[in-house]
């Protein structure tokens, strides 16, 4: 093994013809900011290239988290829109190239999932080939209650398994664990969390590693996860989510909501989001079913950088994240005074603009 430290929140080392990625800002558990993205971005693509690497695989330092996500605080706490949007630019530009980058990887990506992983956290795993996830996962897109909305080509990821899922996960946000996220697609594997340091055992000292090998190393150490509740609720939740109009769907939610516990659960997490998050994250979900990787991406760009700047996103991370007393104020307050132009508008080529230090970009660039 040879240790090469980048910096302290995003260590690497290289077992064998393994090339590991270490997230390690535990006290935040590991919510990625601008230089953790940097440093990915720097590593990945060197990797990618580097003959003496066969396969990449990324883990967390922390026992309680993967990755929480990005650090949306350090935005939402500038009380000058335009700052949160220069912000949003130097961001999601780097993050969104690291999400790209994992999902066109040339070679094996493996992701060791354990703890909260949400948000970004998604972005720098679920993109790559061999997802695998620990007992104690607990993944989670909860934009949309911060005024947000489920970002890092979750649009494209999500929509790798049945519409019905797609929509229930972008929409309400809830923490599902080793078995739901088998159902949807976002993990290959369950492999217990003592067999973490195992596998990466066994990839660093194997002779070759293409995808069959990874496969089979994986496969020998995955066991059956404890039963989730996606499977069993699938007909109740293709029903509920059924229908490309947002509003019909709702109105259907709420008439079943007194009929069954979880669904009142959906009921109440679809009230407590921002309307304006739900009409956006509704139109992209609905409409990016098969779209590629690159055109998600350019749209959650465009999307990203304008939401930081509205009144929704700085007052979901007051209310959630620093005040922490749960009473957004949305503006608009309800679905009906979010107009379909409104989204369009959030969705249109971004204008070239400054940096500060003379350089200029408008819409995302892949590299």
């Amino acid at each position: 093994m040879s240790v090469e430290s980048h910096t302290h929140e995003v260590l690497t080392e290289r077992h064998g013809r393994l090339g590991v990625i270490t997230l390690n800002r535990p006290q935040t558990l590991n919510a990625l900011n601008l230089d953790m993205v940097e440093q990915l971005d720097y590593i990945l693509a060197a990797w990618a290239g580097d003959s003496a690497i066969d396969a990449v695989l990324i883990r967390s330092s922390s026992k309680r988290a993967f990755c929480a996500g990005g650090d949306v605080r350090s935005i939402g706490i500038l009380p000058d829109p335009m700052q949160r949007m220069a912000l949003g630019r130097a961001f999601f530009s780097v993050e969104y190239r690291v999400n790209y980058r994992i999902n066109k990887y040339p070679k094996p990506f493996i992701a060791l999932i354990n703890g909260i992983a949400m948000g970004g956290g998604l972005g720098v795993s679920i993109h790559g080939s061999h997802r695998v996830v620990g007992e104690t996962v607990r993944m989670a897109m909860p934009e949309t209650v911060l005024g947000f909305f489920p970002d890092v080509g979750a649009t494209w990821f999500l929509n790798r398994g049945p519409v019905w899922i797609a929509r229930y996960l972008a929409l309400t946000g809830p923490h599902i664990g080793a078995a739901d996220a088998l159902t949807a697609g976002l993990a290959t594997h369950h492999v217990p969390i003592a067999a973490f340091d195992d596998v990466v055992t066994a990839l660093g000292t194997a002779r070759r590693l293409d995808a069959e090998v990874v496969n089979n190393i994986l496969d020998q150490r995955a066991v059956n996860p404890m039963c989730g509740h996606l499977a069993h609720r699938a007909p109740n939740l293709a029903r509920l989510f059924a229908g490309d109009d947002l509003d019909s769907v709702i109105t259907t939610i709420e008439e079943a909501a007194s009929h069954a516990a979880w669904v009142a659960e959906i009921q109440t997490a679809l009230r407590r989001a921002s309307p304006t998050s739900l009409r956006a994250t509704w139109r992209r979900i609905v409409q990016g079913k098969d779209r590629t990787i690159e055109r998600v991406l350019t749209d959650d760009y465009r999307m990203a950088v304008r939401v930081v700047g509205d009144h929704d996103f700085a007052e979901g991370v007051r209310a959630i994240l620093v005040d922490k007393d749960q009473s957004p104020r949305w503006k608009p307050a309800s679905l009906s005074k979010v107009t379909e132009s409104a989204i369009d508008a959030l969705l249109a080529p971004l204008p070239v603009a400054t940096d500060g230090v003379g350089q200029r970009g408008g819409d995302l660039e892949m590299e």
